[in-house]
Formats: C-alpha cells, structure tokens, sequence
C-alpha cells in the first residue's frame, strides 16, 4: 500500500489530498502536525494523525512512502521538504504542491516520482539534501518580513529577513539575525524550559490561513483542559470528557479558539494584548475572552488556572465565577455565551 505522509492544513484545504487519493490503488494517510490534524478531522477523509514531526512519522514507515506538503512560497516549500530529507539522511518523494513539483531527495523512489508527477501534472526534480546537523545554530528559512516566528509554539518576534538566524545557549535561544525581537515572547520560551533547538518546532507566518469549520456538542459538565502558552499541544491533553479550556497567552488563546470550533469546545482566553496573527480569532458558543488591564496575562492566567477543580465542573458557572474574581484586573474582550 501506498503511504502519503501530510504536513500541515494547506494541502487539505487546498484540495491536495482529494486530488491524490483519487488515483488508482488504496492509499494510507497519515497526518502530521496540529493544525494539520484539525484540517484533516474537517476534511471528513479518513486519516491517521501522529503528534510528531514528518521526519520522525516518515523514518518509522517501510515501502512506498511520500510526503506531501503546500508552502507558502515555493522556496519555503521547497526548503521544508530540504530539511526532513537532511534530518531523515536516505531518499525522499516531496510532492510539493506551490511550485507543482514532485522533489526526488537523495535518490529517492524514481518510479514513485514519476508516477506521482503524472497523475497531478507536475513535473520531477532530482535533488540533493545536505545532512541536517544538531549543532547550536538554527536557520529558519522561506520567512516573508513582517510575519511571526515562533518556536515551540510561542511566537518571538517578527522575520526581518528571507532567513532568521537562532542560537541556542544553555538551553536558551538567542536570535543572530533576521527577526524584530518580542522579548516577553523569548521570556514565556524561556520559563516553557530547556529549548534545543535541533529537535525544536520552528515555524514562520500563520498556522493556517483558512476559518475553522464549526461544529460538535458541547458538554456543560466536565474536565477543564489548561494550555499555558502552548496551543500546540492541544490534541495531547484532550480528553473525552472535556468541557472547557483554559488558553492563556494571546497566541495560544487565537490557536485554541480555532481548533476548538471544529469540536464545539468553549474557550476562556486569557490575553494582554500582544497577539501576532497565527490565526484568525475564531471561538466557540460559550467562549469567552479577557484582555487583562492590570499585570500580564501569564500572572492572572496561573491565577485562574489554581481554580480549576481537579473534578469535573459545569463551565458556564466556573467562568462566572473567574470572571468575578478578576473584576477590575481585566475586561472583557469577546462573549459568546447564551444571553437568556
């Protein structure tokens, strides 16, 4: 059988894998990546979703395997596709949907290439992949200036440049060039722990460009979930009695929201104000948004979070009830709830 690898939203929102499992012969998705995940639970096609990166989900398959991937810009695709073929170290098919390319890698599968090509009508480049090393140095290229950049999931700063240079030192990242700085955003990085930065998640521009499908039924009683800046993590802490999530940081609380709208889970978002664009702000019935006017969000957002009973807890009274011990430290930024 026949293994597509995906990476990302794009090529289901974009109709990529539509277009590819509609050639002759059973196929088997699998899905990397948390953004991807939710464009693909949309999609309603059947999937298998991995919480690791491409490298790590394509190093553990055998036979006929490809990865399958929508950049931005065609150099940004075609760099992406650069490193997991350097990080896996043997041939690689990179079906790269921007430029309409079929990558070959280091010798990868020629047939497999060809045949691919011939079915989306792209054509097949042989390229070579320089092995990707674990030093303290971290390139992170195909960057449009202006756009965040974050790693881990929390966004530190905004690409000046095609490529922005990191270091990492003890653990911590400093940056070496190419990026307009957000300090506090490096500060949350740092108290997040020890950051190594060639096994690190490092991404530039939104998550995903398209509006999250609404949908599922809500839960009034249950667990709630806390994501303290690390909206990636979303699918990892969910659980099926999930009622509610906490989402403190106003890029996590953005991620949340939309990957949330899909499950119809509400969300009470703690912000400050420093939101970047990962996505567009998007929430569920029952969510509900502050912005905090006094402190930072991290301060009140652990606040908030102590009063998470470790039971289960109808949401709408837990909510009224942080929202009356925050009086007068925060406003409230979005109400979705039900007016009676």
């Amino acid at each position: 059988m026949l293994t597509m690898v995906v990476h990302g939203p794009e090529p289901f929102d974009c109709g990529d894998v539509r277009r590819l499992i509609s050639s002759p012969g059973s196929m088997r998705i699998i899905v990397a990546g948390v953004m991807g995940r939710t464009a693909a639970e949309e999609s309603g096609l059947p999937c298998e979703c991995c919480g690791v990166p491409p490298s790590q989900v394509l190093a553990h398959l055998d036979g006929p395997t490809f990865l399958l991937n929508h950049g931005k810009t065609q150099e940004s695709g075609r760099t992406f596709g650069e490193i997991i073929a350097g990080r896996l170290g043997r041939g690689l098919v990179h079906v790269e949907c921007t430029p309409g390319t079929v990558f070959c890698w280091n010798g990868g599968d020629a047939v497999l290439a060809e045949y691919l090509a011939a079915h989306l009508g792209y054509t097949v480049k042989s390229e070579q992949a320089l092995p990707q090393g674990g030093g303290p140095v971290r390139e992170v290229r195909g960057c449009v200036p202006g756009e965040p950049v974050f790693v881990n999931g929390i966004v530190i700063g905004r690409a000046t440049a095609g490529t922005v240079v990191l270091r990492e030192r003890d653990g911590t990242v400093e940056v070496v060039s190419g990026l307009q700085v957000k300090p506090h955003g490096l500060e949350k990085l740092a108290r997040s722990g020890p950051v190594h930065l060639s096994g690190a998640w490092c991404k530039s521009g939104q998550i995903r460009r398209r509006p999250p499908a609404r949908g599922g039924e809500r839960r009034d009683r249950g667990r709630v979930v806390v994501l303290d800046h690390c909206g990636h993590h979303f699918y990892d802490l969910l659980t099926p009695d999930t009622c509610g999530i906490l989402a403190i940081g106003d890029d996590t609380t953005a991620v949340t929201g939309h990957i949330a709208s899909h499950r119809g889970i509400p969300v009470l978002g703690v912000t400050d104000g420093d939101r970047d664009g990962v996505v567009d702000g998007t929430f569920p019935e029952g969510s509900v948004v502050i912005a905090v006017t006094t402190g930072r969000d991290d301060e009140v957002g652990r606040e908030i979070a102590d009063t998470v009973p470790a039971g289960g807890t109808r949401w709408d009274e837990w909510v009224a009830c942080v929202l009356k011990m925050v009086e007068g430290r925060a406003r409230i930024a979005l109400d979705q709830r039900q007016r009676p």
